[in-house]
């Protein structure tokens, strides 16, 4: 006795779905349980079976479809075809046709059809749980290697099993569809790990005691790796320097407990730092008055732009107005 498993994991044009090889798996358990030789029919990119339009029908005892909607459609009709003289059974479908209609399986345990339904199969899967990590990348800008960066990260991603979610924290326009501030930080803080090459995607990580792999995108670092280093954290590298065996090592050590409490121990540690800036910033605005001013040292530098930019077409009129406006407004005498 030989069973031929096939879904729509088995057609090139299936649209197989996680919940279809979840069923599969699952299916195959239950045979190999029970002592029973299978294959199973796959087409690309699904890997680990054969090719259902080549197998050998006569070698198989019993053909299963397993998953999915059911109907009277060409791919169906394939199957049914080359496993005619099969004993087949369809397991966990969804029969579109009533079954006083048509029902082509000799043994039918359905979903759900016009006689019953039943919990879907998929309940009793059991998969391993992935790594989910979320994955924040800066723009190109003038200055980085963003390219660089990018295809370390690609590489790691790569050679992983993890589910990637992709987070955009820029708000002007949100290739991920976020749309404020809150949305950003609670998916964020919903990583196992964050990689980035933003500073607030660092930030935000560890501020919710995330671990981050930071790719500073300048050569030599900037922002990104001043700020790992202010707060201690010392998962941050640099685009012209990393390596793949140090993202390797860093993405091992972020799946630990110990980096999820050094995530937290540096968010503390900012946190009391930024308290403290607080202070002086109220301070300041208290005692402004008496504070010496530097109108002068920026209207020098207002000017010396606006005589450098003159001929750059990147500087809009309008801006150049609205400069001179503000300008003009603080030159005026004061009144004694």
């Amino acid at each position: 006795m030989r069973v031929l498993i096939a879904g729509w994991f088995s057609f090139p044009d299936g649209h197989a779905t996680a919940g279809d090889l979840l069923a599969r798996d699952l299916a195959c358990e239950w045979l190999k349980s029970a002592g029973y030789e299978f294959d199973i029919a796959v087409a690309p990119p699904f890997q680990g079976g054969i090719n259902l339009f080549e197998a050998n029908p006569e070698i198989y005892s019993h053909a299963l479809f397993v998953c999915g909607p059911f109907e009277k459609k060409a791919l169906e009709a394939q199957f049914l075809g080359r496993f005619a003289n099969s004993y087949v059974i369809g397991l966990d479908l969804t029969m579109i046709t009533p079954l006083d209609e048509w029902n082509p399986f000799d043994s039918l345990f359905e979903r759900d059809s016009s006689a019953a339904a039943h919990p879907d199969i998929v309940f009793l899967s059991r998969s391993a749980p992935v790594p989910v990590v979320g994955v924040c990348l800066v723009e190109p800008y003038e200055g980085a290697i963003t390219d660089v960066a990018n295809a370390a990260i690609n590489r790691l991603i790569a050679s992983r099993e993890i589910s990637v979610v992709q987070i955009d924290t820029r708000l002007d326009e949100n290739t991920t569809g976020l749309r404020s501030p809150a949305e950003i930080e609670s998916l964020i803080a919903r990583m196992d790990v964050v990689i980035t090459t933003r500073l607030h995607g660092l930030v935000l990580a560890l501020k919710n005691g995330v671990p981050a792999i930071a790719i500073d995108p300048e050569a030599g670092g900037a922002k990104i790796k001043r700020q790992a280093e202010t707060i201690g954290w010392k998962q941050v590298f640099t685009a012209d320097a990393v390596s793949d065996e140090a993202l390797q090592k860093a993405f091992n050590y972020s799946l630990k407990e110990e980096a999820r409490a050094r995530a937290r121990e540096c968010s503390k540690r900012a946190a009391k730092l930024v308290e403290e800036i607080r202070g002086e910033f109220i301070t300041t605005l208290s005692n402004s008055n008496t504070l010496s001013r530097k109108a002068e040292y920026r209207t020098d530098f207002v000017s010396a732009f606006l005589s450098k930019e003159s001929s750059n077409s990147n500087v809009r009129k309008n801006l150049k107005d609205q400069i001179l406006q503000a300008m003009s407004f603080w030159r005026r005498e004061k009144p004694s």
